[in-house]
């Protein structure tokens, strides 16, 4: 009877018609089989007293007593049939068993007081008839005073009452709490979950992200350099026997730029290996460097280097003439002083004009090129136009892997700026972008 219910709703449990577990059914069985047997020797009895047969009376008792079989399901049922059978002084563990029952089903509150009310009633009937007799019966050993009987009778009647229905709320109560427990633990649970979900997705986003980071740090550290050095290889080998002079300056200017991309990568990987040690060692157990700690390296990378700003826009435009590319620079409106943009900006402006001058390179061999600086106070414009390819210039051949453009816009757009390319209709091609420099 104290049972919580609280593997009822057990995975893989069997069902007993209206209980909901094996042992419940055996203490039902039970409780019904002894209220049978007390109602039958009940029902003898009060047969005997009322002067009918004695078998109908044990066998309307062992109904009436079989009747607690059904608690579970019909409790009010139990509880009006004890009311029913109180007269005959039948039903005692029924009454009892009933109460305790309706207390801790779900019954409504106003129902149970309504009932539970009721078989108070009976039973202080019943328990005051009965006393008043035997008490008649001994009127010359005892002479008690008026109030003697109902008092006793209350009394009695409130401690047969009171306790299983005080605990049947209690277990009720005790019930209710541990379903709320464990709907709100299963909440949490999927809660969670969800949580964990989501992590999952953003660290799946923090590692493309991160990849992409990292593809652009190198892209952009590698390309253009290399991409001067092809086109400085190919004039080296077109005037290697016409011009011997105009040969060892492009030679000179292959292994300058050579040496300089090979700074520029070992800036970057030193970086990287001093964020990625110490995330490595900071485990017990020997694993991989988290790629978002890689991705952190790469940007702690281009900060510890500071990175080339718009100061250096001129330097690259000269790369590119040396080159034999006609590059023209535009200015427009104040640059102020250096650094007066936040460090990220610059560097991303400076990315744009190289990797569009690269492209020159790699697209439109001897193609003029005009590039345009404008400094609005609250945003940088940039844009790098250049004319048709020159049908008589040596393609030095280099390959394109599509990334230039793509990672571009990345960056632009992560600054909260605006990019855009494509041809002109001059036959040309154009990129343009503008980042905002309060939102940086």
């Amino acid at each position: 009877m104290t049972a919580t219910g609280a593997d009822r709703d057990a995975p893989g449990a069997r069902a007993w018609w209206w209980w909901g577990r094996r042992r419940s059914v055996v203490l039902d069985v039970g409780l019904a089989l002894v209220s049978a047997v007390e109602c039958a020797a009940e029902g003898v009895a009060f047969a005997g007293r009322a002067g009918g047969p004695e078998a109908l009376g044990a066998l309307l008792g062992f109904l009436v007593g079989s009747v607690l079989l059904v608690r579970r399901r019909w409790p009010i049922t139990v509880v009006l049939v004890s009311i029913a059978v109180a007269p005959a002084e039948m039903g005692f563990l029924m009454g009892v068993v009933g109460l305790y029952t309706l207390a801790a089903s779900e019954v409504p509150r106003r129902y149970t007081a309504v009932l539970a009310g009721m078989a108070t009633v009976a039973v202080f009937v019943v328990t005051a008839v009965e006393m008043r007799r035997d008490i008649a019966a001994q009127a010359d050993d005892f002479d008690p005073s008026t109030w003697y009987v109902p008092v006793m009778a209350l009394f009695m009647t409130l401690g047969l009452n009171a306790p299983p229905v005080l605990f049947g709320l209690y277990i009720g109560a005790r019930r209710r709490l541990m379903e709320s427990l464990r709907e709100r633990a299963d909440s949490l649970e999927q809660e969670l979950s969800l949580l964990a979900d989501r992590a999952e997705q953003r660290a799946q986003w923090a590692r493309q992200e991160e990849r992409r980071r990292i593809a652009r740090e190198m892209h952009d550290v590698v390309a253009h350099r290399v991409s001067l050095m092809v086109v400085h290889a190919a004039a080296l080998q077109a005037v290697a026997l016409k011009d011997p002079q105009k040969a060892v300056r492009n030679a000179a200017l292959v292994g300058d730029m050579g040496r300089q991309a090979l700074t520029e990568l070992r800036e970057m990987l030193g970086v990287l290996r001093e964020e990625a040690v110490p995330a490595a060692s900071a485990s017990a157990a020997p694993a991989a460097v988290p790629l978002a700690a890689v991705g952190r390296a790469a940007a702690a990378a281009a900060e510890a280097a500071a990175g080339p700003g718009l100061d250096a826009v001129e330097g690259l435009c000269e790369e590119s003439r040396l080159a034999g590319t006609v590059v023209e620079l535009v200015v427009l409106g104040e640059a102020g002083e250096p650094g007066a943009y936040p460090p990220e900006v610059e560097r991303t402006a400076y990315r744009v004009v190289q990797e569009a001058l690269t492209n020159v390179h790699k697209h439109a061999p001897g193609a003029a090129v005009v590039v345009r600086l404008a400094h609005r106070g609250a945003e940088v414009a940039m844009q790098v136009e250049n004319g048709p390819s020159d049908a008589g210039a040596a393609d030095a051949g280099l390959p394109s892997g599509g990334n230039g453009l793509v990672g571009m816009k990345e960056r632009v757009s992560r600054l909260g700026g605006v990019f855009v390319s494509g041809p002109t209709d001059a036959g040309g091609f154009k990129v343009s972008a503008v980042i905002p420099v309060r939102e940086s």
